[in-house]
This record gives C-alpha cells, structure tokens and sequence, in this order.
C-alpha cells in the first residue's frame, strides 16, 4: 500500500534544534509515523518531552550546543549509541540576524556561520560514519527560501548566503554518496509561525509584505514542514535525492 512508503517504523532519526518550531514539528511528525526520534537543543525542555512521551511516541533528548565546535561529533556518536544505528539525520539548528551589510557586526557573522553552516557540515560528516557502515541513510538540512531569494523588506544578507551554502552542501553530499545508498535532500521553508519570526509578524512594516508576498492566504506552520520531512525521510521519496523542496505557500513565485 502507499501508505507504508510514509512508515518510519524501526528507524532511529536524530532531530537537532528540536525542542520548539520547525524542529519539534519535524520530530513530532517523524515519531508520528514511527521513527524513534532522539531531540536534541541547547537547552533540555522536560515539558517537550514528557507530552511527546504522553503521546505514546519513542523519544529520547540530548543536549548539545551547536556552537561548540566539537557537539556535532559528539552529538551523533551520542545518538549512534542509544541504538547502535543512526538511519535519519535532521539538520535543523539554525539561528537568524537581520542588519546591513555595510554595519553587519562581525560577531554576529561569525555566530551565524559557526551554526547555520560549520555545526550542520560537520553533522553531516559526522552521520556519514554509521550511514556508510550501514550503507543506508537519509539526511535532511532545513535551508530557507533565503537560499533562493532576497527577502524584503528586512536586510539580511548574511542569512541569506548561510542558507544558500546548505542548499549547496546538500546537493554536494547527495552526489558523492549516492552509491553508498545514502539520500540528501533539503527543505525551504518559506515564513513559518515559529519564535524566530514571531517578531517580524509582529513587525508592523514586515508583516504586511511578508503576507502580501505570500499567494496562499494563510501562515505556514510546523506541521506543514513536518509532512514535507515525513516524504523526504521516507521510502516514498527513495527516488529524491539532490532535491530541495520549498514549503512556502507560494512566495517565491513573486
């Protein structure tokens, strides 16, 4: 039947930046079809976990900062361990700094490259270890329609290049390691009901162009990026792989 292509039944996915917003709606979504879904963030959340848990879903939590240079290793030998497999990867930490270029602050450029690009290439790397013992495996980075184009109104440049960079690494990953039956794909979400863009809808400059820019008359959330990652982590989509699927109701083609 089709609907077992969507089952994640006996597969140990790990989700980072998973405690709130896309990343809990990724994990959520995953634990839903049966994945057995290790969260992992900055800072531990016993409330998340005891209603995932509540729900009846395999869960398990471990805290890594993504700005550590050395969590992403650790983090994904940590996960290995549990259950002796990782079978999905979910790369979805990532932070976001609006400002011109021309006064961007230096360390907030750094910041935001250590996470949103080193953190998620040396995950991947990391993951590449047990996916190629296994032969098997199934990344997924969480890039933005940034990727693609300029958002407007608000500056952000650097946001910009670091989720274009994703996108690009993705591909890259999916054609060297093709033959070794592993799968890369990215999603591109478009302005998503989350805490990071809570305050731009609250923006009253913004938010009616965010809106206006957007053809679905309605506000993406979670749920809807957590379908699209069931898909792309699925045996649905064993045939996807280089691919980057944008989730934005229709905003970039304005």
């Amino acid at each position: 039947m089709i609907l077992d292509l969507f089952s994640l039944a006996g597969k140990v996915a790990l989700v980072t930046g998973a405690t709130r917003g896309i990343g809990l709606g990724v994990a959520q979504a995953l634990a839903e079809v049966g994945a057995h879904v290790i969260l992992s963030s900055r800072m531990p959340k016993p409330d998340v976990m005891a209603s995932l848990q509540a729900a009846g879903h395999k869960v398990s939590y471990i805290a890594a900062d993504m700005e550590d240079p050395v969590a992403p290793a650790q983090l994904v030998a940590d996960a290995t361990a549990l259950h002796g497999r990782l079978d999905i990867l979910v790369n979805n930490a990532g932070i976001a700094y609006h400002g011109d270029t021309h006064s961007f602050a230096e360390a907030d450029y750094r910041r935001l490259m250590d996470v949103n690009v080193d953190a998620v290439f040396k995950t991947c790397q990391a993951a590449l270890g047990p996916m190629r013992l296994q032969k098997s495996g199934v990344i997924l980075n969480i890039g933005s329609i940034s990727g693609f184009v300029s958002n407007i109104p608000q500056p952000q440049a650097a946001y910009n290049a670091s989720k274009a960079a994703v996108h690009m690494l993705t591909k890259s990953l999916a054609s060297d390691y093709a033959s070794e039956g592993i799968r890369a794909n990215a999603i591109a979400p478009g302005y998503i009901d989350t805490d990071m863009t809570a305050s731009g809808f609250a923006n009253p400059e913004w938010s009616p162009i965010w809106k206006a820019m957007t053809p679905l008359p309605m506000v993406g959330t979670p749920r809807d990026i957590g379908a699209a990652a069931v898909y792309l982590c699925s045996e649905a989509s064993r045939y996807v792989t280089g691919e980057v699927l944008v989730v934005d109701g229709g905003y970039t083609t304005r």
